[in-house]
């Protein structure tokens, strides 16, 4: 044999030796021992076993608890061996191997013996599954178990606790732990000095904790828990006060959206457009369609979505405007009860061809679920992307409107519309363009709306009343005007909901708007130039 042959056979050997020793650990029986000094553990020493496992550091250990702790650990009668229930429906049970995992058919729900657990035990077992936590890589995973632990926390798992919190080098995980063993302090000890470490939780087992330390008869104790628990109610009202703007904005953001292409078709054309409600459903509808050509690709059906709401509203908005609006042009009256008809007519179009009843749009993965700030305040993702959106579409025609040839003959036609077209510009032409990008925006306020509502025939006509108020309130073809008064009144009305109710707060603002008219008739930004002196 070769010398070369034979050194690459000695490094073979010694690389395989760790492996050959972990295997041979691992098959050592030593899972068996465990699992079958959990089986035979009385009341008194099943939380010995429990922490045995943990312990262990086997790499099937969380499995068995987890079973252990759903009902699913039992024992085969005729050999003795300890199987994981996979499917415990009919007679026969789909079982697995509990040292290996592997599968082993199914057997007969006689010939296994439940590895029966209680529900104190079921407390003992969600903190030791939480101390097996503890010991994660992953410092999300460490702060998640110590979170868990918080109120859970008994005397025989405060020694390790206190031991781990010792070796957590982050901080926000080394934060809980400390929480945990605080509420266990107050609560078993009656510390004062854990009552201090309460003072900024925010979570509800710390103020738990708290309240129940107030009750209590000691009275320096008593006297640091109500000073704590004052500071905590402070922090309390902060969040609540941030989550109420976070919720305003939110509706403001829809407002603006559903607002700010009437704001356009109203301050150029003068047009009051009763149907614009309409083609923010037909946009919405548009998101619906796109997932059910593309069936589980919820976000890309979104994303597609976008472009294609605006067409289709656009589409939408210049038939409206070249069928009925063109004739009917300077006479606003006539247009309201014109394009009120096209809105019935469109409803009915949508309850025959689709359905009456209301379509659910799936919110993709990544706009699911809550950006959690701390204990008392989540900010949900879709709202989030709904208020971007909103910002975005609007640094979009502001762009349009400030920088483009379009954008520059609609504030000429805006301001005076006889000069503009002595000066060359195709007014009608501008109308159907302006009409056309107006509706296309009450589409993309419809994709957004999706994400947050059902869709149905009678979306639109939730949006069509606030979004005049939005555009008189702010400043009839004024942009800038149409974002402060969305989420002005979007802000407002979310104030008002908690006390005076959905109906009341609507009313409220109604009123107030009323009266801000009287004073300023022309809204926060009035235009300016011709037509505004007319």
């Amino acid at each position: 044999m070769s010398i070369p042959r034979l050194l690459t056979m000695l490094l073979f050997v010694l690389l395989m030796a760790p492996v050959g020793t972990a295997m041979a650990q691992q098959d050592d029986g030593s899972g068996e021992k465990l699992l079958e000094q959990l089986a035979d553990a009385s009341p008194a020493s099943t939380e010995e076993a429990l922490q045995a496992i943990a312990a262990s550091g086997h790499e099937r250990a969380r499995a068995w608890l987890e079973a252990y702790g759903n009902n699913r650990l039992s024992r085969v009668k005729d050999t003795g061996e300890i199987v994981i229930v996979l499917n415990n429906r009919g007679r026969d049970w789909t079982v697995a191997d509990a040292v290996t995992g592997e599968n082993l058919g199914e057997m007969s729900r006689r010939d296994l013996d439940r590895i029966a657990i209680n529900n104190a035990v079921r407390r003992q077992l969600a903190g030791v599954l939480a101390m097996l936590d503890l010991y994660a890589e992953d410092p999300e995973v460490r702060e998640e178990a110590a979170r868990d632990l918080m109120g859970k926390v008994d005397e025989a798992v405060l020694d390790p606790l206190i031991g781990r919190l010792d070796e957590e080098p982050v901080a926000a995980v080394r934060n809980r732990l400390e929480q945990a063993v605080a509420i266990y302090r107050v609560e078993q000890e009656g510390s004062i000095e854990a009552v201090d470490v309460l003072a900024g939780s925010l979570h509800p087992r710390a103020r738990a904790a708290l309240n129940s330390a107030v009750a209590s008869e000691n009275p320096a104790l008593k006297a640091a828990a109500q000073k704590a628990l004052l500071s905590v109610e402070q922090k309390l009202k902060m969040n609540r006060a941030a989550e109420t703007l976070y919720f305003g904005l939110s509706l403001g953001s829809v407002l603006v959206l559903a607002a700010i292409g009437l704001a356009i078709t109203f301050g150029v054309m003068g047009v009051i457009n009763m149907a614009h409600g309409e083609l923010i459903m037909l946009g919405a509808y548009t998101t619906w369609g796109m997932q059910q050509l593309l069936p589980g690709q919820p976000g890309l059906a979104l994303i597609l979505s976008i472009p294609a709401g605006f067409l289709v509203a656009a589409l939408a908005g210049i038939a409206i405007e070249r069928s009925v609006i063109q004739f009917l042009k300077g006479r606003p009256l006539e247009t309201l009860l014109a394009t009120f008809g096209v809105s019935l007519i469109l409803q009915q179009l949508v309850r025959t061809v689709i359905s009456p009843l209301n379509r659910t749009v799936v919110t993709p993965e990544w706009m699911s679920g809550s950006l959690v700030i701390n204990d008392a305040l989540s900010l949900t993702l879709n709202r989030m992307y709904v208020l971007g959106f909103a910002l975005l579409v609007f640094a979009g025609l502001m762009l349009i409107m400030r920088r483009t040839r379009l954008g520059l003959e609609v504030r000429a036609v805006t301001q005076n519309r006889a000069m503009a077209r002595s000066m060359g510009i195709k007014a009608t032409r501008v109308d159907i363009m302006t009409f056309a990008l107006g509706s296309g925006v009450a589409g993309l306020a419809g994709v957004a709306l999706s994400q947050l509502t059902n869709v149905g025939p009678n979306l639109g006509q939730n949006y069509i009343i606030d979004s005049f108020m939005v555009v008189v309130f702010g400043g009839v073809g004024n942009l800038w005007g149409t974002l402060v008064a969305g989420l002005t009144l979007g802000t407002i009305n979310q104030l008002l909901e908690p006390w005076a109710g959905a109906v009341l707060a609507k009313i409220i603002v109604l009123v107030f708007i009323i009266l801000f008219i009287q004073k300023r008739p022309r809204g926060l930004f009035p235009q300016k130039g011709r037509a505004a002196e007319g």
